[in-house]
């Protein structure tokens, strides 16, 4: 079921709608991880006022590294980690847009629904990203205790932190808030697992650019087909 979701997602690339929301998609992503890594920068030479060297990067000091050639590695290196509350953020910019075009094509005999509220949409991806960044901060303890399980420990964390958010925010748009958190919960397990095999990809730099909005489209249908 999940796997099908997905290459159903894929196949629809050639859709010129679904293709101008991918690249967008795309576009918007570089933007926020380019925002992300520069903050992260920033709070490195706030730390450290003379700059601090790394090991393999030498000195950093925020916009010199920001601007230099050799940031683009670094921050290839780090998308890693920060692809995932980059693909949290996503959400509510582009799941009406996914979900719609996935909709045209795959379900054309659904009743057409209004377009979410912009800033209500907005809040539950902001209070989405909270908490999977508390959560992380949190699971680092758990990775200094347990080095050897802090992949799987990751991979577990953030499949359950982005499945549910991506789960309940494409249900959302059918059934309503309160339907949508007791169809999560009755699916649990697949959703789950369905975030995991999500962030699994957003951790492989340049392929992680395309999960959000590919993921997007995967939840959609996961959520017509388990509903």
């Amino acid at each position: 079921m999940i796997f099908s979701s997905f290459f159903k997602a894929l196949a629809q690339l050639p859709d010129p709608k679904f293709r101008r929301v991918l690249l967008l998609g795309i576009g918007l992503t570089i933007g926020l991880l380019v925002a992300t890594y520069a903050g992260l920068l920033w709070i490195i030479q706030a730390f450290a006022a003379g700059g601090i060297s790394l090991p393999f990067v030498g000195e950093v000091t925020w916009l010199g590294d920001l601007l230099g050639w050799g940031s683009l590695g670094l921050m290839i290196l780090l998308s890693v980690f920060l692809m995932v509350p980059v693909a949290s953020a996503m959400t509510s910019l582009f799941l009406d847009d996914v979900a719609q075009a996935v909709e045209e094509v795959h379900y054309p005999t659904l009743p057409s629904v209004p377009r979410a509220n912009f800033w209500e949409g907005l809040r539950d991806t902001v209070n989405f990203l909270g908490v999977l960044i508390g959560a992380n901060i949190l699971a680092f303890v758990l990775y200094s205790m347990l080095p050897f399980f802090a992949v799987p420990i990751f991979f577990a964390l953030n499949g359950y932190l982005l499945g549910r958010e991506y789960f309940q925010l494409a249900a959302m748009r059918r059934i309503g808030r309160a339907e949508a958190k007791v169809l999560r919960k009755k699916h649990s397990g697949k959703i789950w697992l369905a975030g995991c095999l999500m962030a699994m990809p957003l951790s492989i730099p340049l392929v992680n650019l395309f999960i959000p909005i590919l993921g997007a489209a995967t939840f959609t249908h996961l959520y017509h087909r388990l509903s």
